[in-house]
């Protein structure tokens, strides 16, 4: 995947991408800890559910990271709005600690996240400074969270 935007910058200038090597050196980190993650989760839940509610709420959390660091979920890039994602992201991995990634404490945490992404929406929406596409994309993204919370609560 980190060969991806390297063959766009040498072969598809036009296409404008342009990674610094922090950029790489971030999405190389990102792409760690959600492999980590996967495979710690795929090795801990023998139901297909779990495994199935596991790998959304990781590939949730590595797009929640990877479009906050590289535009932003809300306006640009620095806006400080976009804090409001480290909090989603925060609730998700306290969240799952705390419930020891077992299913039940695990439907809990990402219906939790799910609810704080909503949150963020809408205090977003209340800020009046956000184009409304923006606002309701970043409402769907608790869709994915509650799909997990779903399929963790089938595998009790």
């Amino acid at each position: 995947m980190l060969l991806l935007p390297a063959l766009a910058m040498r072969f598809y200038p036009q296409a404008g991408v342009a990674w610094t090597a922090l950029d790489f050196v971030a999405m190389g980190v990102l792409l760690a800890a959600a492999c980590g993650a996967l495979e710690l989760g795929l090795r801990r839940g023998r139901a297909l559910a779990y495994r199935a509610g596991f790998a959304l709420a990781v590939a949730t959390a590595l797009l929640t990271a990877w479009v906050n660091l590289a535009v932003g979920m809300l306006g640009r890039a620095g806006d400080p709005a976009n804090a409001l994602f480290v909090a989603v992201l925060a609730v998700a991995v306290l969240g799952s600690a705390w419930a020891r990634l077992r299913a039940p404490g695990l439907a809990r945490a990402m219906a939790a996240t799910a609810l704080i992404q909503l949150a963020a929406a809408g205090i977003a929406m209340g800020m009046g400074r956000f184009a409304p596409v923006e606002v309701v994309l970043t409402a769907c993204f608790a869709l994915p969270w509650a799909l997990a919370a779903a399929l963790f609560r089938q595998a009790r």
